[in-house]
């Protein structure tokens, strides 16, 4: 890529740089689906706290079942999204944070259903 310095302004070769150095043909979708498969990691790792709680220390208290729910809604519209759209990483992490979602509320109702003798 060649720029002549006189003929272009300094905010069009800043354009022109952030066009394909950011978004243009030099970032291939690969990358752009690596970056969603990080955050998505990320964010599944996010909820190994609040699994260890309801699984390992078998403690419920202050978790909303409504937000939970409210929460997995929304994840289903983005896996959704990511199906439309044909986005392997909004797909993947939604499946997974789903499944881990799920995971927790079982385990919640599971600790607050009366024993039954």
């Amino acid at each position: 890529m060649y720029f002549d310095r006189d003929k272009i302004s300094k905010s069009r070769l800043l354009h022109q740089l952030q066009t394909h150095l950011f978004v243009g043909p030099i970032m291939p979708n690969m990358w752009i689906e690596a970056i969603g498969l990080a955050a998505g990691f990320i964010g599944i790792i996010a909820w190994i706290p609040q699994i260890k709680e309801v699984w390992i220390y078998k403690r419920h208290e202050g978790i909303s079942i409504v937000t939970f729910a409210t929460v997995a809604f929304a994840l289903c519209l983005w896996l959704i999204y990511g199906i439309l759209i044909k986005s392997l990483a909004m797909i993947i992490a939604n499946i997974l944070t789903l499944s881990i979602i799920a995971s927790i509320v079982i385990g919640v109702v599971r600790l607050r259903r009366p024993i039954l003798s």
